[in-house]
């Protein structure tokens, strides 16, 4: 990663809507320390990117065709420990703030909040520290003085797969976008069957839609 202090905060922007892209790649610019070296529209060509040009900070949406944020999010804290990534998504639920959290993210802002709470978090970011929107303070404090959701018991994979499964992806499609086997998602599909208490299908994806994870 390149000397934030000496050369400004290089930033890779990651979203599948161009205006949305188009749009923050200006309020950054404009700030004179921001610099957006890449784009990407989904979560494959998000790592190519990273490689690529090792951004300081990585702006990144969960919500995107195929493998979400929260896989991209895994995949670049694998190669990079010290990659410093600042989720921007309209989703707010508790469960997806976790699970992005967990898989590595060092920050979450939604869409809803203003231009200067993106450039302040991807400051906060850079520099290391935690950054959070207040909507996300808020939904994560009463989040922890509530007796939690279903899924609490999964881990991000698990989410993802979840995810992708009540959006109406078949156990190949999923296992292709994962790069896992069909017989691994399989196991997976059990596992949070299991976990969460869901006896069928049906209540998977009503479990799904309930902690925000798609919509029915």
């Amino acid at each position: 990663m390149s000397e934030v202090a000496a050369t400004g905060i290089s930033v890779l922007l990651v979203d599948d809507h161009p205006i949305v892209r188009q749009g923050y790649r200006r309020v950054l610019e404009s700030q004179g320390d921001l610099h957006v070296v890449a784009e990407a529209d989904n979560a494959a060509d998000a790592y190519s990117a990273f490689k690529t040009h090792d951004p300081d900070v990585i702006v990144m949406d969960i919500s995107m065709p195929g493998a979400s944020g929260l896989e991209a999010i895994r995949n670049i804290r694998a190669r990079s420990p010290r990659a410093r990534i600042l989720v921007f998504t309209m989703h707010n639920e508790a469960v997806l703030v976790k699970a992005a959290f967990n898989a590595g993210a060092s920050g979450f802002v939604t869409k809803s909040s203003e231009p200067s709470a993106v450039v302040n978090a991807i400051r906060s970011v850079a520099r290391g520290e935690r950054a959070m929107s207040d909507d996300i303070a808020h939904i994560l404090a009463e989040d922890s003085l509530s007796s939690g959701s279903a899924l609490d018991q999964l881990g991000e994979r698990e989410i993802e797969i979840l995810r992708q499964f009540a959006g109406g992806a078949t156990t190949e499609q999923i296992a292709t976008q994962l790069n896992l086997s069909v017989k691994t998602v399989q196991n997976y599909h059990y596992l949070i069957k299991s976990k969460t208490g869901a006896r069928t299908d049906a209540q998977l994806v009503r479990l799904a839609a309930t902690c925000g994870l798609t919509r029915i």
